[in-house]
């Protein structure tokens, strides 16, 4: 759920659009396309935040893209993309949005902790929350935030693992995993620690985060810190241990905002 905008680019129309899925896709498509792309000043925050993390000819991964709003943040900082999106209306749009850039590879695949396919859970109104995760879908429904989340309609997507995409790409100086749920079962799937990366946290679902954390720690020795809602700046004032930043998360309110936890090696530049 994290949110930037990035350009002000109209969303698609056309064959594009009839990919979309009809009236409700259409309007789905729309909705997430104003909160995360049609606000310029998210998209100007967004760029200074991940000059911290992001140089240019690095290789970033972006599992979970949706609408693109960080693979345009890190091409603006020359850096090269592999972003992972399952929803085929949404994978449809960064392909034609990125058709001239040769630095940018989409790939229409869901990522966990095996290779094979899955199931997703797809809110046609609201696809920013779509998951592959029906324990996360069950568990945030009682939550205020998700109490009037439909969950419609469901498609059988691939899957494969960051271990897959490094082995096919290279490993990646920043990893985005925002998939609503699945982020412990994408960490799964990596048997190498990775120099940075960030995932999403809902303190409805908290244990899905602590589970991050715990894989993280047995991969290496990661400091942490975190972003709460959309504004990209950091919750904590230092960077804190996998213990801190767990008593931290147990702190919060379950109808809490969400947000990004980042987690950093601690020999990292």
């Amino acid at each position: 759920m994290s949110e930037s905008g990035s350009g002000t680019e109209p969303a698609p129309g056309g064959a594009l659009g009839n990919a979309l899925g009809g009236l409700r896709g259409l309007a789905g498509f729309v909705r997430s396309y104003a909160i995360y792309r049609a606000r310029p000043w998210r998209a100007r925050e967004r760029l200074a935040f991940y000059r911290r993390f992001v140089e240019p000819g690095d290789l970033c991964f972006d599992i979970g893209a949706h609408v693109g709003n960080h693979v345009s943040a890190w091409l603006a900082l020359g850096a090269r993309v592999v972003a992972l999106e399952p929803q085929p209306q949404f994978a449809a749009f960064l392909r034609n949005e990125h058709r001239d850039r040769p630095e940018v590879t989409v790939i229409e695949q869901a990522v966990g902790r095996a290779a094979g396919q899955a199931t997703l859970m797809i809110s046609t109104l609201a696809p920013t929350v779509s998951s592959v995760s029906a324990d996360w879908v069950q568990e945030v429904q009682s939550s205020a935030g998700f109490s009037r989340v439909d969950w419609d309609r469901s498609v059988t997507v691939e899957m494969t693992t960051l271990d897959a995409l490094i082995a096919a790409h290279g490993r990646p100086a920043f990893c985005k995993i925002d998939v609503e749920g699945a982020e412990a079962e994408v960490l799964a799937g990596l048997s190498q620690p990775l120099p940075q990366l960030c995932f999403e946290f809902v303190p409805a679902a908290r244990g899905v985060a602590l589970a991050c954390l715990e894989r993280l720690a047995a991969l290496g020795d990661y400091r942490f810190n975190l972003v709460v809602g959309e504004r990209p700046r950091f919750a904590l004032p230092d960077w804190t241990d996998a213990v801190g930043l767990r008593r931290h998360l147990e702190s919060l309110d379950p109808d809490s905002r969400s947000g990004d936890v980042y987690a950093r090696l601690s020999d990292a530049p």
